[in-house]
């Protein structure tokens, strides 16, 4: 099933080119695209220039002083030589690459089945479902898209119409198994399997009945199917739906299915049935989606939260305002079209305003979406416009089975602020529009798009071994999976992440093809007090995921971002005066973990004030040539007498040099500054700050606070 209140999240993937330093050639009418960077607080005067020298301006970039404008070539020159112009440069193109692997692929194994060296290319041998069919019921599948045309020697249906897709759900899962490795869009985890498709939800993406569900698996047992994938369910166990999954099983097939999106401990079916896998959904951080079912039920767990595959359909949007274009997501189930009228103010927008023919800007908060929007439509307003109440953009959905008579659109705080502030009575435009069908690859969170990671790896197994049993398919599936949540198996992540070549090698296919991953404290060492950083060292040969951190076996948390290092604040004034063991454990993308070296740490939070202050500030100077440098060495010390390391000081500079400085004292209690000018002959150093995290800095204890150096 997927979780109402689709995310559809656009990817942009770019290949870099050259920077070039002349505008670009010329387009259609003569015409340059080219960036132009203006001077701070000089924007107003430099789009004049560009909108009076014919400039149309597609985008403003605020806080990079930027405007993406184009120009008539022969007004170019005109723009280069305005005062306040800092910069023209070409708008160059952007290409999209080849080809998109899911974070999803990765996480359940299937690369390190049939791509061990990333090098995008199927390894020699490799299962890659080839010989295995898995039947997908749902809403059909889009077979005229990119990433499916190619396998469509492989892909058969049921019902008239299974090659068409309005909805867009069916044609996402069946992405997910089979997206095709063509150097296009996305790749699926089992590529080269078949696909039998029985569609059984109409173009209203509805519902359908269980006996409907019941014919569509006497569909795929008459079309050969090995697995049936199910993202659908309701909440009622019917006997005769149990007695045909059981009778399924028996016959050797592995019926696959969501567990359900309500957040809850209820049962969904047909997931529910002991003769079925039931798939919970999990994070890029494999932690359970909010919204999965949790019960005994639950199985095991995939990725199914921002899973990028295909849809049936391409969206654009766009909000236009005085010339420029600003971002915008189309608001899930409101209508699409264009439409244009005066910018105004609706604040809120929780009660109807005279709107007639406006554009209304609504912020978000206090009321649903589909309230803020019937608000503006009954009010006569041409379109709505919501923007964000935090920063950055958002998606938002009127509800599943909502509608609107108008387009309805989101931007970022960012941008509603602005527009608030600065275009209002302007003529807005809001064009949201869908092609379809057209070849289109959106992110989606539900178990549904869990479901067909783990139906496709089941499919990577068996063709590794057409002989094997659905029970050993199964087993195999189960007994490997990476267990997360409590251990053993839960009602969370049932028996945990599934993994493709764990499961490979356990059924005698492989062997690893990935080493554990390496980790070590770096830091603190010694006594500690307040808050401080404890970060570690992590490396592995595919990549790093997450480093968890400990202090005495209990959890401090974890941080899954190492792009600036592995790291983690603990507050030690919640652990005692004592010596504690800090350890670190880091997991790798193919699940492996490995646990650091202890390292011991002295706490001491003293309750008694240590104050500290400036306790020398010597001073020197050398000459070279013309060159005078001088240099400041300041001491710090508390008042027990004590060299005070780790204390960041900040000072200034006058005489012959002037500036501010700061820097940290070190194990010596000290800390260097220097000073350079041509023919100086005064330099004075004053401290102005010193500060250190469980210490008072106190001035008027300082022994010196200025000193000067006189060549």
């Amino acid at each position: 099933m997927k979780r109402s209140g689709r995310i559809a999240v656009l990817v942009l993937v770019v290949l870099a080119l050259s920077a070039i330093a002349r505008p670009a050639p010329s387009l259609a009418g003569g015409e340059v695209r080219v960036l132009v960077q203006f001077a701070p607080g000089r924007g107003a005067a430099v789009r004049a220039a560009l909108q009076g020298a014919g400039g149309n301006i597609h985008y403003q970039f605020d806080d990079l002083n930027t405007f993406a404008v184009s120009l008539p070539e022969a007004a170019l020159r005109g723009i280069e030589r305005n005062p306040n112009v800092v910069l023209v440069e070409e708008d160059a193109p952007r290409y999209l690459m080849s080809q998109e692997t899911p974070y999803g692929v990765e996480m359940v194994q299937a690369l390190d089945v049939w791509d061990a060296n990333r090098d995008g290319a199927f390894d020699a041998g490799a299962p890659t479902g080839a010989g295995i069919k898995v039947c997908i019921i749902d809403s059909g599948l889009y077979t005229g898209h990119e990433d499916h045309a190619a396998n469509s020697s492989r892909i058969t249906g049921y019902l008239s119409g299974w090659d068409t897709d309005r909805c867009g759900h069916g044609t996402h899962v069946a992405g997910t198994i089979a997206a095709v490795n063509n150097d296009l869009g996305v790749v699926g985890v089992s590529p080269n399997v078949s696909l039998y498709i029985v569609k059984v939800f109409g173009d209203d993406c509805n519902w359908a009945y269980s006996s409907t569900l019941v014919d569509a698996t006497n569909r795929c047992v008459a079309a050969g199917a090995n697995i049936i994938s199910m993202s659908l369910g309701g909440t009622k166990s019917l006997r005769t739906e149990r007695t045909q999954f059981d009778a399924l099983y028996n016959q050797d097939i592995l019926s696959i299915a969501a567990a359900g999106n309500d957040g809850t401990t209820a049962y969904n079916y047909p997931a529910s049935y002991t003769s079925v896998v039931s798939v919970a959904a999990i994070d890029s951080n494999m932690a359970v989606a909010d919204f999965s079912q949790q019960n005994d039920q639950v199985e095991l767990a995939a990725p199914g939260v921002a899973v990028l595959s295909t849809v049936p359909y391409v969206e654009t949007n766009s909000l236009t305002v005085d010339n420029v274009a600003y971002s915008a997501n189309h608001i899930e189930y409101a209508a699409y079209g264009t439409a244009s009228g005066a910018l105004v103010d609706g604040g809120l927008c929780t009660a109807t305003g005279a709107w007639s023919g406006k554009v209304v800007l609504c912020q978000r908060g206090d009321i649903s979406f589909l309230d803020k929007v019937l608000n503006v439509q009954n009010s006569g307003g041409a379109a709505a416009v919501i923007y964000n109440n935090e920063p950055g953009g958002f998606l938002g959905t009127l509800g599943e089975g909502a509608s609107s008579a108008i387009v309805a659109i989101s931007v970022s705080q960012e941008d509603g602020q602005y527009l608030v502030a600065n275009k209002l009575g302007q003529t807005a435009t809001v064009a949201s529009a869908l092609t379809q069908p057209a070849s289109g690859y959106e992110a989606w969170d539900g178990t549904s798009m869990a479901t067909p990671h783990v139906s496709a790896v089941a499919a990577l197994l068996w063709s590794s071994n057409p002989d094997l049993t659905n029970a050993a398919i199964r087993t195999a599936m189960t007994s490997t999976a990476l267990d997360l949540g409590t251990a053993g198996r839960d009602v969370a992540y049932g028996y945990g992440l599934v993994q493709a070549k764990a499961a490979l090698i356990s059924l005698g296919g492989g062997s690893p093809v990935d080493t554990p991953p390496t980790v070590s404290i770096t830091a603190p060492t010694g006594t500690v007090a307040g808050t401080v950083t404890v970060t570690a060292n992590a490396s592995d040969d595919r990549g790093v995921t997450q480093v968890a951190f400990f202090v005495d076996g209990q959890s401090l948390g974890s941080d899954t971002n190492g792009a600036d290092g592995w790291s983690i604040a603990w507050d030690t004034t919640t652990a005692t005066n004592a010596s504690h063991t800090l350890t670190a454990v880091a997991t790798d993308t193919a699940g492996q973990t490995a646990t650091s070296a202890s390292v011991v740490v002295t706490v001491n939070n003293s309750t008694t004030t240590v104050t500290i202050y400036v306790a020398n500030i010597a001073m020197s100077g050398t000459k070279a040539g013309v060159n005078r440098t001088a240099t400041a060495v300041v001491t710090i010390k508390d008042t027990t007498g004590a060299l005070v390391s780790g204390a960041a000081v900040s000072g200034t500079w006058s005489g012959s040099y002037t500036g501010s400085v700061s820097d940290t004292t070190g194990a010596d209690g000290t800390v260097t500054f220097t000073a350079s000018a041509k023919r100086g002959t005064s330099f004075t150093f004053t401290v102005t700050n010193v500060t250190k995290t469980g210490t008072t800095y106190d001035p008027a204890l300082n022994k010196v606070t200025s000193a000067t150096y006189q060549f």
